[in-house]
């Protein structure tokens, strides 16, 4: 009778292991988006159905969060992670992607840093907010590891989406933000994975949207799939391949507001090739 009822009771535990283990391959890992208006989905109206935080939940089956609020910057993020419900949906994280750092510079006096990068070729504010977002991204990681320290955090890099005389100084700010995000990589090994958003994007035009800010619906495909690709390297993700469950509709910005900061960058040009010309005359 013993050795029956010890049968029957290792036979038991047996089906229990296989339980938790079968629980605990189908549990949806929760997946949490934190930033600013590019991981809002702005450059999209239907942004709640379409961003690319909500095609690579829907294409993983994750459990998905997304508390980004458009215009937001590193000092905003840090205390919006003060906030109960960011903080409940951090503790549960598996997966937190972050898209910050491009506010650090647009509301910063844009038309200044444009004019002393265009005119003056003076790029001392902008090493300046650089710094000063450095160390706000080492507060933004230190509090979510407060929260929670084995959520793998994604962090993504800063693109350029202009043309024309306002591409090179929108270049020196993101290049100064993503050197930012690798000089805390190299410093801090493990602490995040970042996610070459940038150079995915690249400089297609079509990959943005009409504010020349803000990804398409095509340019957050391309971001999901840039995601999708990382979580399956890490083995967090079963496809790479994005799912769309909702076409994303591109919003319509009225030409002039694009065609007004164009014609800013055209004005500063031509100041500074008047200021060059006498400052070598002079010189």
């Amino acid at each position: 009778m013993k050795k029956f009822t010890a049968i029957v009771l290792c036979i038991v535990m047996i089906f229990s292991v296989f339980s938790i283990c079968g629980y605990a391959e189908n549990e949806k890992k929760f997946y949490l988006v934190l930033g600013d208006s590019i991981a809002y989905g702005s450059g999209i109206s239907n942004s709640r159905e379409a961003c690319y935080g909500k095609i690579v939940s829907d294409t993983n089956g994750y459990d998905y969060a997304n508390h980004s609020i458009p215009g937001h910057t590193t000092t905003n993020l840090i205390n919006r992670l003060s906030n109960e419900s960011v903080i409940a949906d951090l503790k549960k994280a598996d997966i937190i992607s972050i898209s910050i750092g491009g506010n650090d510079f647009l509301m910063s006096n844009l038309i200044g840093l444009m004019f002393d990068s265009i005119v003056l070729g003076d790029h001392t504010e902008y090493d300046k907010i650089a710094e000063s977002f450095y160390t706000n991204f080492c507060e933004i990681i230190d509090i979510i590891n407060s929260h929670n320290e084995d959520a793998v955090i994604l962090m993504q890099t800063l693109y350029n989406p202009q043309s024309g005389y306002l591409r090179a100084p929108y270049q020196e700010g993101a290049d100064r933000i993503n050197a930012a995000i690798n000089r805390y990589n190299s410093e801090n090994p493990g602490e995040i994975v970042i996610v070459d958003v940038a150079t995915a994007l690249g400089d297609d035009m079509a990959n943005y949207a009409d504010d020349e800010i803000h990804p398409s619906a095509k340019g957050n495909e391309i971001i999901a799939e840039t995601i999708l690709d990382k979580l399956y390297e890490l083995n967090l993700g079963s496809n790479a391949a994005p799912v769309i469950a909702a076409e994303g509709k591109d919003i319509e910005i009225p030409a002039i507001f694009t065609s007004s900061l164009r014609m800013v960058g055209f004005i500063f040009n031509a100041i500074s090739v008047v200021y060059n010309f006498f400052a070598g005359i002079f010189a």
